[in-house]
């Protein structure tokens, strides 16, 4: 749990200096047209995908002890969903600072390595949602227990 925390604390103020770098270095080259380049995003995107969605997550953890019904689905989807995150908003900024310091920003590579963070998410969300069942299953079973057995019509 504290991991998550930790995790999207660092989520949260990466995105929030991102935020600072995007008007920081679009003021400083005179950079004002707001949908050319993909820095704008960086920002949003690291501020919910790695510490609102990450806070989410807690709370369900937190109500369905998801590590605990499915531990090796739970670490997996941890680490997969800070890699894609990161790799994600990392080639965001990449390719938003060349646009803003007006280099070609249409790489193959880049591009390439930003599937790979989506990919990475995707796994991540199939992942906790395979981990969440487990839990919500094991939950039910447990509220279930001491109760006289329903037939079936």
């Amino acid at each position: 749990m504290m991991r998550l925390l930790y995790t999207a604390f660092a989520f949260g103020i990466t995105g929030v200096l991102s935020g600072l770098y995007y008007r920081e270095l679009t003021k400083t080259h005179g950079f004002f047209d707001r949908s050319a380049s993909q820095l704008p995003l960086v920002h949003t995107h690291l501020l919910v995908l790695g510490f609102v969605f990450l806070l989410i997550v807690m709370a369900l953890e937190r109500i369905f002890n998801i590590s605990a019904a499915a531990p090796r689905a739970f670490s997996w989807f941890y680490w997969f969903w800070t890699a894609g995150v990161a790799i994600t908003g990392g080639m965001m900024l990449v390719t938003g600072t060349l646009v803003v310091l007006g280099a070609d920003a249409s790489s193959a590579a880049l591009a390439g390595i930003a599937g790979l963070g989506h990919i990475a998410l995707t796994v991540a969300v199939v992942l906790l949602l395979v981990a969440l069942r487990s839990a919500v299953k094991e939950d039910g079973s447990m509220a279930n227990r001491g109760r006289p057995a329903v037939e079936n019509a």
